[in-house]
């Protein structure tokens, strides 16, 4: 059980990378063909399939609800860590209290027998 939590974690941070990736590559390069046909995407595609292939590994492990709120958990925290330390993103008051409550009901359903 730890090995597949901890490569939820890790898948979720390779998404976390690749979609930080994104991010930065689509808002310089702008959403156009050529965009598309670059080497970042390929690494953003590369990463994502490593990714993927945690995610199939974990699905073989635990049924699909708790799967989900697994990734659902780790996708939450993960999101808005890094995007409070690298993107400066600061959410109010309420809306870190909505992602407690978000990330402990999906801890609940995933430990659930």
């Amino acid at each position: 059980m730890y090995t597949a939590i901890l490569v939820v974690i890790g898948s979720q941070l390779l998404f976390l990378a690749s979609d930080l990736m994104g991010r930065y590559y689509m808002s310089t390069l702008g959403f156009k063909f050529s965009s598309f046909v670059a080497w970042w995407f390929v690494g953003y595609q590369l990463i994502r399939f490593v990714a993927t292939i945690g995610q199939l590994y974990v699905f073989s492990e635990f049924e699909l609800g708790k799967t989900i709120a697994l990734f659902g958990a780790a996708g939450l925290v993960l999101a808005n860590l890094a995007g409070y330390l690298l993107l400066g993103e600061v959410l109010s008051l309420k809306a870190y209290i909505g992602v407690l409550l978000a990330t402990l009901a999906f801890i609940v359903i995933a430990l659930n027998k």
